[in-house]
């Protein structure tokens, strides 16, 4: 039987707290993206960061070449079938991001109270007064007094890698030149590497969210390897989901890819609602909002942005929580008690993204982060967010999420072990999960064949990844051959195949209670199993 999870309004004891977590073969409900680069490429380190929990591997293309990430790719799929393990391609396009350019790699140490330039020639060589970056165009979006960071791939924050810039307006007027920009140092730092990334703070950039780069990207790499998630950085307005769906619907299979807007700046926030309608699911870049917006708001726009998610039945994923294990074994406390509060703000998923592509420790960054998931949940208050959800929705509800919310509900109240979902298009399986039931959700994607007139293929598989970033779903590609919507109460040799899943897995004991949702007809039904030995 599922235990009862212990809520936050009761009293913990100490001893319960200082007993060792007992491994399970689901490690949280929370699920886990893990961005594969230098670091994380190789077959046995893939393997054992799906084996830690890693659902979903990120690509990221604001850095690489497609031969880099196809050979990283193709070491991913050698890992999912050794390890057994699905795991979910998300493509992370690079949109509008500013970078400063140092082809030679030397470092560059920057002294405060000093004078830089930022040109946009990228042929001169990066100096410490001298910096070339990749857009002509910032002479004319910043005036004078603006704030500019620079900062290693993906912010840190660290002063010894990231740099505060003040806009010089004596300067500005001798020096300029047309597109240089003068800026006063704030604070010294030294830039090691090739690339780093410029933001400036709370200034629209004149350049296209999908770039000319980002579709050549899309149309070859992203078409040639049916990518199951689209990462859409810097979405600033729902016009910017509606256009990359536009263009990905005629690609082939990657119509089915879902689009996730990721939200980095003012602008998207300002324009959250109508791009969470729009999209499919919500990343908080927190790295680029943390430069948007001061440190005491951050923490606001998160749990305001994770709720409408959660009121949606749309994933919001969240990044940038264990930077510290980019360099370091172990976390900080102020780093593990942000992972567990974006797990009670209603999180589906924790992206990673420096701390596995080129930290030291990727596989246990994963493997920590998973634990505290885990604990986290253990007093998550479902009972109060499942009230809410209920209220949010009104009524009368839809026919699907009123029996989706009744068989999380009757789940609860018969303490069962896990909710089985037979499901085609995932939405069914998505609506349970929207509830946040306590147990493991085993979705059941039974493929479904379709033809575009020159061929027969089955669709499923994109569904059945889709589910690996949405809180508690487990998926299952079931046999074409059985049918989602049956005249029987439920399908028993695909009920069989979900069973003896959850008894490998170790949720499903004997005596144990589970809840089958499946579509009979035109109704859809709840039926609840009490197993025999």
């Amino acid at each position: 039987m599922h235990s009862t999870n212990l809520l936050l309004e009761e009293p913990i004891r100490m001893a319960s707290i200082l007993e060792p977590s007992k491994p399970t073969f689901f490690p949280a409900m929370t699920k886990i993206v893990g961005t594969l680069g230098p670091k994380s490429r190789s077959v046995e380190i893939i393997s054992s960061c799906l084996k830690a929990g890693m659902s979903v591997a990120r690509f990221d293309f604001s850095w690489g070449d497609a031969e880099f990430h196809q050979e990283t790719l193709e070491n991913l799929k050698a890992a999912i079938k050794s390890s057994k393990k699905l795991c979910a391609v998300m493509l992370d396009t690079g949109g509008p991001e500013l970078q400063v350019v140092n082809k030679s790699e030397n470092p560059i140490s920057l002294q405060a109270d000093s004078l830089v330039v930022l040109t946009p020639d990228q042929d001169k060589e990066a100096t410490s007064n001298l910096l070339p970056i990749n857009f002509s165009g910032l002479s004319k979006s910043v005036k004078n007094g603006d704030t500019i960071f620079i900062g290693q791939y993906l912010f840190t924050g660290s002063e010894t890698t990231s740099v505060w810039l003040k806009q010089f307006p004596m300067m500005q007027v001798t020096e300029v030149k047309g597109e240089d920009v003068v800026c006063l140092i704030k604070n010294s730092a030294t830039l090691a590497g090739p690339l780093y990334t410029l933001h400036v703070s709370q200034i629209r950039i004149d350049l296209p969210t999908l770039t000319d780069k980002d579709k050549k990207v899309i149309s070859t790499w992203a078409f040639r390897n049916k990518i199951d998630i689209l990462s859409l950085s810097y979405t600033r307005h729902a016009e910017d989901v509606r256009h990359a769906r536009e263009f990905l619907s005629k690609l082939g299979d990657l119509n089915q890819t879902q689009i996730f807007a990721k939200i980095e700046n003012v602008e998207g926030m300002a324009n959250f609602d109508e791009i969470l309608g729009e999209a499919d699911g919500i990343i908080l870049s927190r790295g680029n909002l943390g430069i948007d917006l001061p440190p005491e708001k951050v923490f606001l726009f998160q749990k305001a942005a994770v709720h409408k998610c959660n009121m949606a039945g749309k994933p919001a994923v969240v990044t940038r929580v264990v930077d510290s294990m980019t360099d370091n074994l172990r976390p900080t406390r102020a780093e593990a008690t942000d992972v567990a509060n974006a797990v009670l703000d209603g999180s589906d998923a924790i992206l990673l993204g420096a701390e596995t592509l080129r930290g030291l420790y990727p596989v246990e960054t994963i493997s920590i982060v998973g634990k505290i998931c885990a604990e986290a949940e253990k007093v998550y208050n479902q009972d109060v967010y499942f009230k809410r959800a209920v209220k949010y929705v009104g009524e009368p509800m839809s026919h699907l999420e009123s029996i989706a919310s009744s068989a999380v509900r009757a789940a609860i109240k018969v303490k069962a072990s896990v909710i089985i979902c037979f499901t085609s298009s995932g939405r069914a399986a998505r609506l349970i999960a929207k509830y946040r039931p306590p147990m493991p959700v085993l979705s059941v994607v039974i493929p479904r064949l379709k033809t575009n007139q020159l061929r027969w293929t089955f669709s499923g598989a994109f569904q059945a990844r889709q589910s690996l970033i949405v809180r508690g779903l487990f998926p299952i590609l079931a046999d074409p051959r059985h049918p989602a919507e049956s005249t029987n109460a439920t399908d028993e040799s695909v009920l069989k195949v979900a069973l003896d899943h959850g008894k490998t897995a170790g949720v499903i004991k004997p005596h144990d209670r589970v809840v089958v949702f499946q579509k009979v007809g035109d109704s859809s039904v709840v039926k609840i199993i009490e197993l025999e030995n």
